[in-house]
């Protein structure tokens, strides 16, 4: 398991624990259900495995996944008793995570020497906590060392300026706006303008939540591409979907809805603090061949971590 190359600090795993206390309660229930009564893990073991992340909103293809490698280890190893199970899901799962991963090696919040400005478009529907993202992003990227300026090309929701400009007042990071029902295309030309005459390192753009119409979501967002490729050739260089991970397998419909309708390369996953359904977050990073790079944990402007799957699932699977 290739996923210690970052360090990971005691506050940001006692945030995670923390955050993920919801899912871990009615998961370990569910847990423990499926190996009430039984001293090895056998068929009957595993249906009700089965049951347990499906209803987890782990997903079914995840789920069947994970069956899989468990009925592959536990053929292997020929006896493997009940006890022993927490630690061999959390091996094959993370095993299983590590398949597709792409790590690029940088330290969280660390940006590629090659861009300057890093330019993130931020997409997603209304109510998923995409502003709420943004700001956060913002403040980790300037704590980080880097000079930071958002965006405000959401101009068809109403007060979606003023929310962003409030998280940019808390940030302490300009934002670069024009008044309601603008051409969201040229907010995005004037920020990544402004933005090299600055000199500034990060710039991250907000963008409409609107998926009522697919085929016009997907023009404004190729639109708002094209243009800001005028400004700087290879933008945006990050294209990041937020997804609530509150609303379990609607976050996987979501999913599937955007990267067909744009080039999404991210995914971040909010609100996990206030839901039982965080196992969604482990059928995402399996489903989509696209990383879930951030995950939020609170309502705290640091609570927003880059995604480190061994400790997620290791969190998960630690009943303390």
């Amino acid at each position: 398991m290739g996923f210690f190359n970052k360090l990971f600090s005691k506050e940001k795993k006692e945030t995670l624990d923390n955050g993920l206390e919801r899912t871990k309660k009615g998961f370990f229930a569910k847990l423990a259900h499926a190996v009430a009564g039984k001293s090895k893990v056998d068929d009957d073991v595993l249906d009700n495995l089965e049951e347990a992340f499906i209803t987890s909103d782990v997903g079914v293809d995840t789920t069947l996944r994970i069956i899989d490698r468990i009925q592959d280890r536990v053929a292997r190893d020929k006896y493997v008793g009940t006890e022993e199970l927490n630690n061999l899901l959390c091996e094959e799962i993370c095993d299983m995570l590590a398949e597709n991963d792409n790590d690029d090696n940088l330290g969280d919040f660390e940006i590629p020497a090659s861009h300057h400005p890093h330019v993130i478009m931020v997409v997603g529907v209304n109510g998923v906590g995409k502003t709420t993202t943004i700001g956060k992003l913002a403040h980790q990227f300037k704590a980080a060392g880097n000079k930071v300026m958002l965006g405000a090309a959401d101009t068809f929701r109403a007060a979606a300026i003023e929310q962003l400009e409030e998280w940019g007042h808390r940030a302490d990071v300009p934002v670069i706006k024009q008044k309601l029902g603008s051409d969201p295309a040229a907010v995005a030309f004037d920020t990544l303008q402004s933005a090299k005459a600055n000199d500034v390192d990060v710039v991250i753009i907000d963008t409409a939540g609107r998926l009522h119409n697919k085929k016009g979501l997907m023009d404004e967002l190729t639109k708002i591409r094209d243009v800001m490729k005028k400004v700087v050739p290879d933008a945006p260089h990050e294209v990041l979907l937020v997804l609530d991970g509150s609303t379990g397998q609607n976050a996987f419909e979501q999913a599937k809805q955007f990267v067909a309708a744009t080039k999404v390369s991210q995914l971040a996953v909010t609100k996990l603090d206030g839901t039982a359904k965080g196992g969604v977050v482990i059928g995402i990073s399996d489903q989509f061949k696209i990383p879930v790079k951030y995950i939020g944990l609170g309502e705290k402007i640091t609570d927003l971590q880059v995604f480190n799957k061994e400790e997620f699932v290791r969190s998960l699977f630690t009943n303390e």
